[in-house]
């Protein structure tokens, strides 16, 4: 196996998980002791995975999507995995599903969700080093895939070894499921339809998600929601095209001046979204779950810099925190406006057309069909006369999905990841989205997160990183969950 570049001369992450073996202290086999004895040829597996360039948004890359996929199912059969298939065959891009029966048959089944295709790299120049060719900087992987998510299910192939290791057994505790996708990063748009096509080999108790992130480092934290999304083009046309504003200016209407008044008009003065309707179904977070979201340690001027862009200032929904704004509540933000010349120099033109493109972020309960149909009432409402509107959606959007922090499961992970942090676990929110409430509502059981990388690892952006003595808490939090759902109490509410 490759070595992996460095950056420094230190040693590899041999201390990354020192700390309390209050567990069994003095036994080789604890979870903990396990993570350690394993992790040098954790991180050189990883590394190795990160070299494929499985960039699934690329029809030039789908091949090294294969690829990945079959570096993975290699991976899971070495390590003892009885049954592993690449689903290959359909429409959907390459997907891994790998199965270990536990030695209970009556023990609970759970399926570990995550995804093997990776983002474009572009701007390739502002990377500091090749996006395939990971460096190891400090106790950080730097590359394309390392956070998001070849990282996180390299954790749990990580957890499995470990949690077998730690309990001396040859079956993990409960039969453990494993089904990465490779267009994750693409919408998930065949997702459907391979769970449909695979319905009895991913039937289970329950699903754990494993794409997403920590509060901070120094904060661990259950995730319990990601929000849903919706993304539309809105097109206004005015005449066959552009003309001379000079000959017809003042005289004809124009559709960048319509689309602009729309756009203005989509919020109101306390930053709420202006589609009637648009509130009706929105869930709001109880005072508990508010409690604590402000109970987490939160520097807004930080913030500002690494995860706000740079942005002067916060802004949103009146009466609401900044990270209630980013993880329990709707949104509608403009993505690009074009219209018209844009070139050097003046142009005097009335331009013939103006293009919105938009997205909603939406939160529990609300469902996309209905925000799109609200959509489409507000643009015929703000269509002046003159101009006819095309609203083009992108794709059938992605539900939100929040699951309870008194969820039994729930409650598992968190204990799961006190036991590895040495230190008290809050819940918390997701604001970005994924399709956990599609394998939730199509396989028909609850789903809880359990991940260990950071907001700002850089995901989608270059020099995207992960910081591996957090995955090896969250490998040894992992460990710690097979045994801990095996556990009679769990696993009745489990099968209910």
């Amino acid at each position: 196996m490759p070595t992996p570049r460095r950056r420094d001369g230190a040693g590899l992450f041999s201390t990354a998980v020192a700390g309390d073996s209050r567990h069994s202290e003095g036994t080789e086999r604890t979870e903990r002791a396990a993570v350690a004895a394993l992790t040098d040829s954790f991180v050189a597996g990883l590394c190795e995975w990160i070299r494929i360039p499985s960039i699934g948004v690329d029809p030039a890359h789908h091949a090294d999507v294969r690829r990945s996929a079959d570096w993975l199912a290699d991976a899971l059969r070495e390590d003892g995995w009885p049954e592993v298939a690449v689903w290959g065959d359909g429409p959907a891009l390459p997907a891994v599903f790998a199965c270990w029966p536990a030695s209970d048959p009556d023990a609970p089944t759970v399926l570990v969700y995550g995804h093997h295709d990776v983002q474009p790299v572009d701007p390739v120049q502002r990377w500091e080093h090749p996006p395939f060719e990971p460096v190891i900087s400090g106790d950080e992987i730097r590359g394309r895939g390392a956070s998001d998510d070849k990282g996180q299910v390299a954790m749990h192939l990580l957890a499995v070894k470990a949690h077998l290791a730690a309990t001396g057994q040859n079956a993990p505790s409960v039969t453990l499921k494993l089904f990465v996708e490779g267009e994750e990063e693409s919408g998930s748009p065949h997702l459907r339809k391979l769970l449909e096509d695979h319905e009895a080999e991913l039937g289970c108790d329950l699903v754990v998600f494993t794409d997403t992130a920590l509060h901070d480092r120094d904060t661990p934290t259950v995730n319990t929601g990601q929000r849903g999304v919706l993304g539309a083009e809105i097109t206004f046309e005015g005449g066959a095209g552009d003309v001379h504003s000079g000959r017809a200016g003042g005289a004809i209407p124009n559709p960048a001046t319509a689309l602009a008044k729309l756009v203005a008009a989509l919020h109101d003065d306390d930053n709420r979204i202006r589609l009637e309707g648009f509130y009706d179904d929105v869930l709001e977070p109880s005072t508990k779950e508010r409690e604590d979201y402000a109970a987490l340690p939160f520097d807004e001027r930080k913030w500002l810099q690494h995860n706000g862009g740079g942005a002067q200032a916060t802004h949103g929904e009146t009466g609401y925190s900044t990270l209630e704004r980013i993880w329990v509540r709707p949104t509608a933000e403009v993505n690009g406006i074009s219209s018209g010349y844009t070139g050097p120099g003046l142009k005097t033109i009335i331009p013939a057309t103006a293009t919105a493109k938009i997205s909603f972020r939406l939160v529990p309960d609300q469902h996309p069909e209905k925000v799109a149909q609200q959509l489409s009432r507000f643009v015929a409402e703000h269509t002046p006369p003159g101009i006819t509107a095309r609203v083009a959606l992108r794709g059938e959007g992605v539900p939100p999905y929040a699951i309870s922090p008194d969820d039994p499961a729930n409650a598992a992970v968190k204990q799961a990841l006190e036991l590895a942090f040495d230190q008290p676990v809050r819940f918390a929110r997701a604001g970005g989205s994924g399709p956990a409430a599609v394998l939730q509502q199509r396989l028909g059981v609850p789903l809880v997160y359990l991940g260990a990388t950071l907001p700002d690892d850089r995901v989608h952006a270059p020099n995207e990183r992960v910081v591996v003595p957090l995955l090896l808490k969250g490998a040894e939090a992992a460990a710690h969950l097979w045994r801990m759902l095996a556990q009679a109490e769990i696993a009745k509410r489990l099968s209910r």
